[in-house]
């Protein structure tokens, strides 16, 4: 295979893929490679105005950008939306799901026993990440089951390979990522076509929105004992950068992983291969 056929691969002109949670600070950096890439990109977020801040790098003379609302705890307006996002495009060829995070009242801390995590708190965390994977995984999987081919990307966590301190509900919700992305991969797979796909990036840690004022200090920038302690467990001793994501996710987008379904690929720096001896 020459650089001009793999160029080639990397090439998604013609081809829409709908990216949840698409107006945060992951998804935002996947879904502007994509236009970049020449794809149409759906980005379906509760909050679509969150994407202005990147709207200039999601133009292209070739892909388009489509920012929508969606709620992907909510399969009646995800149908809605997938109605909508098929009628401007003419179809679905890929979903990303992008949509996730954690809730403070959900995290451990000193003035917060794990005995006393409210239940509402976990239950949202966990219902956005397994729940808000599963509920678009229906939706738009019904899209490609009906092609015959299509291609799902989850967004795990490292979370889910080794339990992080003070993020039980988490934690768990990743873990459960992991475990549906094998399931889904196997049961598409027999029961529809092998053509469909479906595989999960694990991220390590990653400085975003959420997260930086845990693993920084907000009034000086310093590390805090949490981020110095990642970093000591993190081979080449950095935070991730949205931008390390996009290697992974284009390949398996692309044609050059067509054998590849039912895995979860780090993407963390090395955390999960250093024993810490």
């Amino acid at each position: 295979m020459n650089l001009q056929e793999l160029t080639h691969h990397y090439d998604f002109t013609g081809k829409t893929i709908v990216i949840t949670g698409g107006a945060g600070i992951l998804g935002g950096e996947i879904a502007c490679a994509l236009v970049g890439c020449n794809a149409n990109v759906a980005i379906i977020d509760r909050e679509p105005s969150l994407a202005q801040r990147f709207i200039k790098r999601l133009e292209s003379p070739v892909g388009r950008a489509l920012i929508v609302y969606g709620d992907v705890l909510d399969v009646n307006v995800l149908r809605q939306t997938a109605d909508r996002i098929v009628q401007e495009f003419g179809t679905v060829d890929a979903l990303i799901n992008a949509a996730g995070g954690n809730k403070p009242q959900a995290t451990t801390s000193q003035d917060l026993a794990f005995f006393d995590l409210p239940t509402d708190a976990l239950r949202f965390v966990f219902d956005l990440n397994l729940l808000g994977t599963i509920l678009p995984s229906q939706v738009f999987g019904r899209i490609f089951a009906q092609k015959g081919e299509g291609n799902i990307l989850n967004i795990s966590s490292m979370s889910a390979f080794r339990p992080l301190t003070r993020v039980p509900g988490y934690s768990s919700a990743k873990a459960g990522v992991s475990n549906f992305t094998q399931w889904l991969a196997v049961h598409l797979a027999q029961e529809y076509s092998p053509k469909i796909r479906v595989n999960a990036i694990a991220p390590g840690f990653f400085l975003t929105d959420q997260n930086r004022y845990l693993l920084t200090d907000e009034k000086t920038g310093a590390l805090t004992e949490r981020g110095k302690a990642i970093l000591a467990h993190t081979p080449m001793n950095r935070f991730g950068t949205p931008e390390d994501l996009l290697g992974t996710v284009l390949w398996l987008l692309s044609p050059l992983s067509a054998f590849v379904t039912g895995v979860v690929v780090p993407i963390d720096g090395g955390f999960q291969a250093f024993s810490g001896v």
